[in-house]
């Protein structure tokens, strides 16, 4: 499969007052045309901003882009000028935001917000914009259409305001869509529902996703590829069989590890140890090394690099490679 986006040595930092954040270190990865890509890992990993980095959406002074290239078929977005990039927004990226009461604007209805899009990058009269925002919302599962057009998103529960995120995201069928957490706070039954929908939307445009989430489950049912991140870096990637049979770094195997199994009951769920480390104290060394039980002495002075580990997996663990040394 041909490559959609190539992400090389992406670093966002934020400034604040007690010094520089590195939310995003150093990533590189990259998105084909019609996969699924899984971004996955704690809170305040670096997932979201390294989608809002892609987006555009880093707002300075605060927050900046300080190294590396997004290339998108060809086009490296962080060269883009904003009305070139404010273009390509919406249009051929688009974004599923993870919070849609927050994200959705409260005093516009709803048919206004999915036909702005619509208006704006796919130039329909006002009469077409109104016709295909009916019929997206239709696509999405949502009876009642005309209805729902014109009511406001305060009166639509948490389910219904999901799929309109995803009608908005989708109305200018998108080469890439960006899902931030797209089934946070959904119960199991809508969560199953909303993943059907994106998965229908894929297949039928060859669209490629980039999906971020915490739940496992999420990425076992929807993955091609995973993306493992800890403190703004990529500890861990590869097919999503292959890293899920046989995690190599130790903080994919907590992770993997503190999930619950059907069936296999346990007097407690497992937890890995400690605490995410501060951002503004992070040193040169393995950022997991303060949790982990194989620590060694290099971890805590040296940072391991991102290596191929097996096929189609890579690690970046001092572990591994002292046991490639001596093996």
């Amino acid at each position: 499969m041909k490559d959609l986006i190539q992400i090389n040595h992406l670093s966002t930092h934020f400034h604040t007052e007690n010094g520089t954040v590195k939310a995003v270190n150093d990533v590189s990865f990259r998105v084909r045309e019609g996969e699924t890509v899984c971004i996955v890992g704690e809170s305040g990993c670096g997932k979201s901003v390294t989608a809002m980095s892609i987006m555009g959406l880093v707002e300075e002074p605060g927050g900046k882009v300080v190294d590396g290239q997004i290339h998108f078929e060809g086009r490296d977005l962080l060269k883009l000028s904003k009305n070139e990039l404010r273009s390509l927004r919406g249009n051929e990226i688009s974004m599923i935001f993870q919070e849609p009461m927050s994200s959705l604007n409260p005093v516009l209805k709803i048919g206004q917000q999915i036909m702005e899009p619509l208006l704006v990058h796919q130039k329909l009269s006002k009469k077409e914009a109104r016709k295909r925002a009916i019929e997206l919302i239709e696509k999405v599962g949502i009876s009642r259409a005309e209805q729902i057009a014109d009511s406001y998103p305060h009166e639509l529960s948490g389910g219904m305001l999901q799929r309109i995120m995803i009608a908005i995201a989708i109305s200018g069928n998108p080469k890439l869509l960006i899902a931030d957490e797209p089934t946070t706070a959904l119960d199991v039954t809508i969560q199953a529902q909303i993943l059907d929908i994106l998965r229908q939307f894929k297949e039928q445009n060859n669209m490629s996703i980039m999906l971020i989430t915490h739940d496992l489950g999420v990425v076992a049912e929807m993955a091609d590829y995973v993306i493992v991140m800890y403190a703004g870096k990529i500890v861990e990637e590869g097919e999503v069989v292959q890293l899920f049979q046989s995690p190599k770094h130790p903080y994919t195997q907590g992770l993997l590890k503190s999930k619950p199994i059907i069936n296999q009951r346990t007097d407690e769920l497992y937890s890995i140890p400690g605490q995410v480390p501060n951002p503004l104290e992070l040193t040169e060394s393995c950022y997991f090394h303060d949790r982990c039980q194989h620590c060694m002495d290099i971890c805590r002075t040296k940072q391991p690099v991102l290596k191929e580990v097996g096929e189609q997996q890579k690690a970046a663990c001092w572990l591994y490679e002292e046991a490639l040394v001596h093996a």
